[in-house]
């Protein structure tokens, strides 16, 4: 019995749960090559953020709450509307973004209470 379950888990046939993925990119310098991991933030964590626009964000390159916080809203808005996702509005995902990026868990809670969808509401 102790060795099915070895060989089980040394083989990966147990189905594990979706672990984030951490891509990385290389840069050469001085002849050598350096793989610097890219931060994976969960950006379904914001208020009007689901898996597929969070897809969709990982697709041009915002994977992290740093990321989104710096991006620009005018390209967000032409991936979205070339996406057919011409309703949202990305200007509240930003904001919580900036607030996730710096670690104001507090000021993050505050600020979603007052969105729906990632609009404010009101």
């Amino acid at each position: 019995m102790v060795f099915l379950g070895w060989l089980v888990v040394s083989k990966g046939w147990l189905k594990k749960e979706e672990e984030p993925v951490v891509e990385t990119h290389s840069h050469a310098g001085h002849g050598t090559v350096h793989a610097e991991p890219i931060a994976v933030d969960n950006l379904v964590s914001l208020e009007g953020i689901g898996p597929k626009v969070a897809q969709l964000l990982a697709g041009i390159g915002i994977t992290s709450f740093a990321g989104l916080a710096e991006a620009d809203l005018g390209k967000l808005r032409k991936v979205l509307d070339g996406a057919g996702y011409k309703y949202m509005e990305p200007a509240g995902w930003v904001d919580q973004a900036k607030l996730a990026a710096k670690g104001d868990a507090e000021g993050l809670k505050k600020l979603q209470e007052t969105l729906k969808g990632g609009r404010k509401i009101g």
